[in-house]
């Protein structure tokens, strides 16, 4: 008799303590749960191995990954439907040890190893990132790290990104936008709160394929380096800028941002960069750009925070994304990114949320990913191609559930007379 989804159905529900809020549909053909839920398929039992050596979000993802589990129906509802079953069940829920001490509970999970088939672990999915042991955030790691998520391919990130090849938050003046409207938004609007005026020296800290360079030169005059550790990345912007007539004013290197040394500039610009830097480098990423920039120069930080924890300790970083999206890469709330400008020595003079303009940013990629899922596929793998899905659409939700912001930071390094150069009434950008 077929009934493996419905041994899986109480086996969740017993761990979690929590009525099962998607259907699902395993390997043999049966079903359980909610006739009108959004329906999590299970193709393979080598999923079950993969959670029962890896419990947790680990191990989903690399199922997920592998294309043993997927959803059936609207993503964006079974996420928002699980992640508040799994991920958001808060301080009091009971833990999988917890879970364990229940005879009841024992007893399913020893069935669901029976179920699971053949003892052997499977291998990860070869879309995950491997560690190596060693110390975080040098810059050989940051180069691996970097290489393995931004590497990928340009045409890939093409056909997510569209024509504008901005990988940040776009700002919206409607919902209804294009993409590249809201994007070019954006970089109008860090422009302008940097206050650039031609012949001035702009620093782009992370300077992706070249989109704010592009822009500042050709609409506000100024010269611009431009700073990357991927190669692919950095190929891609020196053609545009080559192909905009552009080169005379854009300087595109590979290089860490810890090893710049030729300031002052005018301004800095560091655009869903810092995430990469690490909570222990913070302080050094700031002091150094503070020491790059000239007196009066303004730095515009635009990055994404978490929200504050009670014990900060105990902050662990997302496993799915540590390991196929962002290796290495740390939010941090957006009141310790200002404390440690403040402490490098800048003068914070605004903090912008931008928080549900990402939401509509993720879910505009998303649809394009979607529109072209067979070339995107062909370009890299299904697995490279599932983990920007998953990745993606969840992190829409997280920003339209103020689970995780995105914030610009405006700062100054202001001189010793006090003399900020900032207007009375700052917001005129707007």
């Amino acid at each position: 008799m077929a009934d493996a989804a419905q041994r899986l159905k109480s086996l969740i529900e017993q761990v979690l303590g929590a009525p099962l809020p998607v259907r699902i549909r395993a390997w043999d053909g049966s079903q359980a749960g909610p006739p009108d839920a959004p329906v999590m398929v299970v193709h393979h039992r080598r999923a079950l191995r993969r959670l029962l050596f890896k419990p947790g979000e680990l191990g989903l993802a690399r199922a997920w990954v592998a294309g043993e589990l997927d959803v059936e129906g609207d993503l964006y509802t079974a996420l928002d439907l699980l992640a508040g079953l799994i991920w958001e069940r808060g301080e009091d829920a009971r833990t999988l040890g917890e879970a364990l001490r229940d005879p009841e509970v024992r007893a399913a999970v020893r069935g669901l190893v029976r179920l699971a088939g053949p003892p052997l672990p499977p291998a990860p999915p070869e879309e995950e990132m491997r560690r190596r042991r060693g110390h975080l955030h040098t810059r050989r790691t940051d180069k691996r790290a970097i290489s393995h998520h931004y590497d990928v391919g340009n045409d890939f990130y093409e056909i997510v990104l569209g024509p504008s090849m901005v990988y940040s938050c776009a700002y919206w003046p409607d919902p209804d936008a294009t993409l590249e409207t809201a994007q070019r938004d954006k970089l109008e609007l860090v422009c302008r709160k940097l206050a650039l005026t031609p012949g001035q020296r702009l620093l782009d800290v992370g300077c992706g394929w070249g989109s704010m360079a592009i822009h500042a030169a050709r609409e506000h005059g100024v010269s611009v380096v431009g700073i990357t550790l991927s190669q692919e990345q950095a190929a891609y912007a020196r053609k545009r800028a080559a192909d905009e007539g552009l080169t005379d004013r854009i300087e595109i290197r590979v290089q860490d941002y810890r090893d710049v040394r030729d300031g002052p500039y005018d301004a800095i610009s560091s655009i869903g960069m810092a995430e990469h830097v690490g909570a222990d480098r913070y302080l050094e990423y700031a002091q150094n750009l503070y020491g790059l920039l000239a007196p009066g120069g303004r730095l515009l930080n635009h990055q994404i925070a978490r929200r504050p924890q009670r014990d900060e300790s105990a902050y662990d970083v997302d496993e799915f994304i540590d390991a196929y999206v962002f290796p290495d890469g740390e939010l941090q709330p957006v009141g310790t990114t200002v404390a440690l400008l403040e402490r490098a020595g800048f003068e914070v003079r605004d903090v912008e949320s931008i928080r549900e303009h990402y939401a509509h940013t993720l879910r505009r990629w998303v649809a394009n990913l979607e529109a072209g899922w067979a070339r995107a596929v062909q370009l890299t793998s299904p697995g490279r191609a599932r983990v920007w899905r998953l990745y993606m659409a969840a992190s829409a939700l997280s920003f339209e559930r103020n689970r995780i912001g995105v914030n610009q930071v405006l700062a100054v390094k202001t001189p010793e007379s006090g003399a900020s150069g900032m207007p009375l009434r700052a917001r005129t950008w707007n």
